[in-house]
């Protein structure tokens, strides 16, 4: 990999101990994936976040890094609890001293505590063409999908370095050729939640694996519906980008000749939501939402369905955002229905990283496909996938 004059002094420790353990991991990736070089990226979304995912080891390398500043705007991934609300939510004093250390040693770097799975929802938004570093699986397909920016899905590592040396290897999804089709489905299914896409995206990420879809035949897709797609595509295959004929901004560009080409099949959904869930019916101790994290169309959709109903004595409901989002959501009224009604709203973290296992849950109902196929090994509980509305009924009734 060719480097400047720069790059090599960093390299070789002129600048310190710290920008040069950032540039060796910067080279090695490089090296490992043959890029040509580095390329200067506009921002970063730093994983490795929560105590529970990263552990004590995890935290003493991010205080080996923490002497040094980040160069380019950087936020975080969730965290393993909201930062302000965790004796609400049980989580235990050590696991909170921990997390807290964590949130502090990325902050002394200059990164941002607004710790986000949906960073382009807090005003952490590429432009199209943008070269980013991203880690969060699913915020990495939206960016290069959606947005039309280009980022690999960086590991916690790879990230931070590049956070702190303001580049990235030039190679993967920074290369036109690598954002070429390689599935085209044609989906023939009515899909119109935001768990219908999820459900799509399941079925097409295992199919696909780390693969780039192109679909067809989808009418009037939201935003919301765009992210539940790449948060599925991202959690079952390790998809990092999808096309979406006339939505998506690269889809009128591509080549799809000589492209494989399937069918997604109404009998394909119904057999997706069946195959994400592990019970259908009986007893459930808490109703997720948020994951990835709620917009405020979403908050506003739980609030209405929610309004003037209580949640099950022995349920929880739990919903996921941003901090932004719920200081929005507040302003509109829709974080006092959901409360109102039983509903508790928390921020800067998410299910799939918190320990779960402290809080003493069997049975989960969830409207995420990320969520129901990550849950069952992560946090050891039983799933039901469904639709926001269905969630939000069983929330009411205690059961499904």
């Amino acid at each position: 990999m060719e480097l400047t004059a720069g790059e090599e002094g960093t390299l070789n420790g002129d600048y310190g101990q710290v920008k040069q353990k950032a540039m060796e991991i910067l080279v090695a990736l490089g090296e490992i994936f043959k890029a040509d070089r580095l390329i200067e990226i506009s921002s970063v979304q730093v994983a490795g976040v929560s105590y529970k995912t990263i552990g004590d080891a995890g935290l003493e390398w991010i205080r080996s890094m923490s002497s040094e500043q980040v160069t380019v705007p950087a936020t975080l991934n969730p965290a393993g609890m909201d930062l302000h609300l965790w004796k609400q939510m049980g989580i235990q004093q050590e696991f909170a001293d921990k997390q807290l250390e964590i949130i502090d040693a990325y902050t002394n770097m200059g990164v941002k505590a607004i710790c986000s799975c949906t960073p382009y929802l807090t005003g952490h938004s590429p432009k199209f063409g943008e070269h980013i570093a991203w880690s969060e699986s699913s915020a990495v397909c939206y960016a290069n999908s959606v947005l039309g920016a280009r980022t690999n899905r960086e590991g916690g590592p790879s990230a931070l370095a590049a956070a702190i040396i303001g580049k990235t290897p030039n190679y993967g999804y920074h290369l036109d050729e690598n954002r070429q089709p390689t599935l085209r489905v044609n989906v023939e299914a009515s899909v119109y939640e935001e768990s219908d896409f999820g459900a799509l995206g399941a079925t097409i990420g295992r199919i696909v694996n780390n693969g780039v879809p192109y679909f067809s035949g989808v009418k009037n897709p939201g935003a919301d519906n765009l992210k539940s797609l790449a948060a599925a595509l991202a959690a079952s295959g390790g998809v990092a980008m999808y096309h979406l004929d006339g939505v998506t901004p690269e889809a009128t560009s591509v080549n799809l000749d000589g492209v494989e080409a399937r069918t997604f099949t109404q009998e394909d959904l119904s057999g997706s939501y069946e195959q994400l869930s592990t019970f259908q019916s009986g007893d459930v101790d808490v109703v997720t939402i948020g994951c990835p994290h709620a917009s405020m169309s979403e908050m506003k959709k739980v609030a209405t369905l929610i309004k003037g109903k209580k949640v099950a004595k022995n349920t929880k409901l739990w919903i996921f955002t941003s901090l932004a989002t719920k200081l929005m959501a507040e302003r509109f009224g829709y974080l006092g229905d959901i409360r109102r009604a039983g509903g508790e709203v928390y921020t800067d973290c998410c299910m799939v990283v918190a320990p779960v296992e402290q809080f003493g849950f069997k049975r989960m109902a969830i409207n995420s496909a990320k969520g129901a196929i990550y849950e069952p090994s992560a946090s050891k509980v039983d799933v039901l996938f469904g639709t926001t509305g269905r969630c939000v009924d069983i929330a009411v009734k205690g059961h499904a």
